[in-house]
């Protein structure tokens, strides 16, 4: 390099030029001129900089490899199918509930003109959420119900409808953050909703509510502590006490139960979990329910219980803005059916892997590890039900280990085959938990496998 890199800058190839080269020819064809002039421009002024700072010049051959790289990580970033071999269920950086086949199907079937808001027998416009109001009525045991696009949503959409400016009363101890930007106190805030604290972080009475009532007062809220427990020196009201203490100073009382456990279980992960029949059955107004969770669904939300209540947040503004579009719409009908079917409907991905036959698991483990040979060895797992559901509750399990020099290094190149595979590194080892992998994609995973080690 020269003592003055400026004089160098013109070896560097016009924009144009550079587009036109062979090597990114497929780049052009796939993604269009355009999009590629954009990336080469930008890969030409950072070669230039590099210059001025009297780094080596780029040659055009590093320039077109660079352009291509951009559009490899861009390729990485859009979604992409993965197989989730983690052991965490519900895993909310991989979208959480797997759809099942047959709402993958009513999706694909909606994803064309569809009924959305049409009605066949009059010819004219229909209702997006009536049908599925209807069904998830039906689902949780209530006089109406409506659907959203989330279960923050719902939540938003209830306080806005029933207390905004008004005071709503929560136990300290409930005074959740789920993830992200997502904390009661601030969510109640966005709704219009002033916040009353009533008990502390771990004992709240029913007197502590009783207290707090007063003609300011917009509804009594109990949030389902989901991802998290309290445990030691506790107190807190129970549902039936709250719904009497409504019922006395004419207040509703809305139950933010989040999971989505329909009906309560004796037996199983779910055991102990509350459900909406509990909430039903102790007489709260309204229940606010994800589907993305322990129903295996789509992301939405539920609101179900009176249906006057269930009626104001159905016609409240805002309700528009947090509608479910048609995909989220056929895939909960198809969701809503199977739970219809079957309390246990194994069809769903997320209740077959949560109630997985751990003999099952480890015979697929063992067919797995001598296909893959000496260096993968079958290892009892723990799984999480994850997203924010049944926190400290473990799935006991099996899955394979794969001992290798650097796992950290083929756990990367996992991450880099198609579709990803994304295990876990435990104790020195790429770990791979089948809870999470359904048994016709074992085949595949072997094959990944193979190919990511070379």
């Amino acid at each position: 390099m020269s003592a003055d890199p400026r004089g160098q800058l013109a070896q560097l190839p016009a924009v144009d030029a550079l587009v036109r080269d062979e090597r990114l020819s497929d780049l052009v064809a796939t993604h269009g001129a355009p999009v590629v002039v954009d990336a080469a421009r930008t890969v030409v002024e950072e070669a230039r900089a590099e210059a001025l700072e009297g780094r080596p010049l780029a040659t055009t051959e590093d320039l077109c490899e660079r352009v291509n790289r951009r559009f490899v990580i861009r390729d990485r970033r859009r979604v992409r199918r993965v197989i989730n071999a983690t052991g965490v269920v519900l895993h909310t950086n991989l979208g959480r509930a797997p759809l099942s086949a047959e709402a993958r199907h009513a999706v694909a079937e909606a994803a064309g003109y569809a009924t959305v808001e049409y009605d066949l027998e009059t010819g004219g416009r229909g209702s997006r959420t009536h049908h599925l109001g209807e069904l998830a009525a039906e689902l949780c045991g209530t006089p109406a119900a409506t659907v959203v696009n989330n279960g923050a949503a719902a939540l938003v959409l209830v306080l806005a409808a029933l207390a905004h400016d008004r005071e709503v009363v929560v136990s300290r101890g409930e005074l959740v953050e789920i993830g992200g930007s997502y904390r009661l106190p601030e969510v109640m805030t966005a709704a219009g909703s002033r916040l009353v604290e009533v008990g502390t972080t771990n004992r709240t009475r029913i007197a502590d509510y009783r207290a707090a009532v007063s003609e300011r007062t917009g509804l009594l809220l109990k949030v389902h502590r989901s991802n998290f427990r309290i445990v030691g020196f506790t107190e807190e009201a129970t549902l039936a006490e709250l719904v009497a203490l409504g019922r006395e100073r004419d207040r509703p009382v809305v139950h933010d139960l989040g999971t989505g456990a329909l009906r309560p279980a004796r037996t199983g992960p779910l055991a102990g979990e509350p459900s909406v029949e509990d909430a039903v059955r102790a007489g709260v107004d309204l229940v606010v329910v994800s589907a993305d969770k322990l129903l295996g669904g789509p992301q939405a939300g539920v609101i179900a219980g009176d249906a006057a209540l269930v009626e104001r947040c159905r016609r409240h503004p805002l309700a528009r803005a947090v509608r479910v579009d048609k995909l989220q719409r056929a895939a909960l009908e198809a969701t809503f059916a199977a739970h219809r079917r079957d309390p246990v409907p194994v069809d769903v991905p997320t209740v077959a892997m949560l109630h997985a036959d751990t003999d099952e698991l480890h015979e697929r483990a063992a067919r797995m590890a001598a296909e893959l040979g000496p260096a993968a060895r079958v290892v009892a797992t723990t799984g999480l039900v994850g997203g924010g559901a049944l926190p400290g509750t473990e799935l006991p399990g099996w899955g394979v280990a794969l001992d290798v020099a650097d796992p950290d290094a083929l756990a990367a190149g996992l991450r880099d085959v198609d579709p990803p595979v994304i295990g876990r590194v435990d104790e020195g080892a790429l770990v791979l938990d089948l809870r999470t992998v359904p048994p016709p994609q074992d085949t595949e995973l072997v094959d990944l496998v193979l190919l990511a080690r070379g």
